[in-house]
């Protein structure tokens, strides 16, 4: 794609829809592959400015491990490793690949909520504006959890090594256990938002989550346990605490939705659930009403 083809790709609006709003399914295919295509060009652009930032996104990424090593001091020996010829550059693009992708993700999950917002209710648009601008910082606490406790996992891990022996980490199989760890806490911080998602569907109330509140902390603990990569009780407490919190925060979130709900059905005589009542005393119907205007019976 040329500069000018580039530049006519940003200019061009992405919604091109009708004077009623609509849009045919081309269109919506034309404006899918447009937002695809801007998308794809700024992780790009992204991912060339993080090579030029290679070194300190690199120093970023072993801080955890240098910390760990630290803590560890000279009861173990480890030392990181890049392993064949090509490790270095497959190294320096996956990193800066992972980092332009990370870096721009405001920008296309723009596009994909632009993409999406059109099909959606004024109702249903003010609640997923609400959880957007929470998913992101829930998200990024999560990660932040997650790169506080990596080092003490790491100590924990590499502290099961012989004395004999000395610990050789592979930089590759490390960066693969730093993405899933930040992952796994900033997922799991995001689980609050689906519950309170499923309670403004109509799925779970706030007082069956209430009944089930020890179960599902028990839960909690389960999953912290299972997920957290690393096998120490500190990592498992920093995911399954925060966890607990904030669902915690979500069932008294789902009780405030469930009595205004209650008290809007209140207001309105009758429940969602609840049948609408019957006349049991019609009016009875004229013979002029079954007559069509020119005078045809229906």
């Amino acid at each position: 794609m040329s500069a000018a083809g580039v530049v006519r790709l940003f200019r061009t609006p992405a919604v091109a829809s009708g004077a009623d709003g609509r849009m045919a399914l081309a269109d919506h295919l034309r404006e899918l592959r447009a937002r695809i295509l801007r998308s794809v060009v700024v992780i790009c652009i992204g991912m060339v400015v993080a090579l030029f930032l290679y070194d300190h996104l690199l120093n970023l990424v072993l801080r955890p491990y240098n910390e760990a090593k630290d803590m560890l001091g000279a009861s173990v020996q480890t030392k990181a490793y890049i392993k064949g010829a090509g490790g270095p550059l497959l190294l320096q693009l996956k990193l800066s690949g992972i980092a332009g992708l990370v870096a721009t993700s405001p920008y296309w999950l723009y596009q994909i909520w632009a993409f999406i917002v059109p099909g959606l209710h004024a109702n249903e648009r003010r609640w997923t504006k609400v959880f957007v601008a929470v998913a992101g910082p829930l998200f990024v606490a999560g990660v932040a959890v997650g790169y506080y406790v990596l080092p003490k996992g790491l100590e924990v891990l590499i502290g099961f090594t012989p004395a004999k022996l000395e610990n050789l980490v592979e930089f590759s199989e490390y960066f693969s256990f730093f993405t899933r760890m930040l992952l796994v806490f900033g997922i799991a911080f995001e689980i609050p938002i689906f519950v309170i998602l499923l309670n403004l569907a109509g799925v779970v109330s706030g007082k069956a989550l209430g009944e089930y509140r020890a179960w599902i902390i028990v839960g909690v603990f389960v999953f912290a346990a299972a997920a957290t990569p690393s096998t120490d009780p500190f990592s498992m407490l920093m995911l399954a605490l925060p966890m607990t919190a904030l669902f915690l925060v979500s069932e008294v979130i789902a009780r405030l939705v469930d009595r205004r709900r209650h008290r809007a059905e209140e207001e309105a005589g009758f429940g969602d659930d609840e049948a609408s009542p019957l006349d049991y005393n019609p009016e009875p119907v004229e013979a002029s009403d079954l007559d069509d205007p020119d005078g045809h019976d229906r």
